[in-house]
């Protein structure tokens, strides 16, 4: 029987970068299902694991990053998809939520072969990600209404390349922990 773990890619976000102005209108139109599957996580008890940028503050830890994001433009972006106290969290600097990160080894200590992942950028980190957890064994499936991307175009192919190449689960938000 496989474990599922929610993992949360770059939703404490301060959009105030060059991109910024194209990705909000997504992130805003993806926000509801990524709560969603927040709440349906925590109830069911899965795993809840924020991957996130440190926006290159080197010493700073989780509630550092989730603080400059609140003071960010945008909070009312970041705001509904806080980290819980039962939540995990990890530092990544690069595109995959895998690279140079402790994940490998927390999912393989959590028992999870399976990851559901939402949250930004789906043409970026979102598809990195599901290509490092495939090459990893894991099996994946994308919440497709709770990613957001700032090239729509980009952020369909890379949708199409995760489920014919990796064999992603494309669901929506709503069917994605079942």
């Amino acid at each position: 029987m496989s474990k599922t773990a929610l993992v949360v890619i770059d939703m404490l976000n301060r959009y105030d970068h060059p991109d910024a102005e194209l990705l909000v209108p997504s992130v805003t139109r993806a926000l509801p299902a990524v709560v969603r599957l927040l709440e349906r996580a925590r109830e069911q008890g899965l795993p809840v694991v924020y991957a996130n940028d440190n926006f290159g503050k080197w010493r700073s830890h989780h509630g550092e990053i989730l603080e400059a994001a609140l003071g960010g433009p945008h909070a009312e972006l970041v705001d509904p998809v806080r980290p819980d106290e039962t939540s995990y969290f990890v530092v990544k600097a690069r595109h995959s939520v895998f690279y140079e990160t402790p994940l490998a080894y927390l999912l393989g200590t959590l028992d999870v072969d399976h990851l559901v992942l939402c949250g930004q950028v789906t043409e970026q980190c979102v598809l990195y990600s599901a290509l490092d957890a495939h090459i990893r064994h894991l099996s994946v499936t994308i919440a497709r209404d709770a990613v957001a991307h700032i090239h729509e175009d980009l952020a369909d192919a890379a949708l199409r390349m995760m489920e014919t190449n990796m064999g992603a689960r494309i669901r929506l938000a709503d069917e994605a922990l079942d």
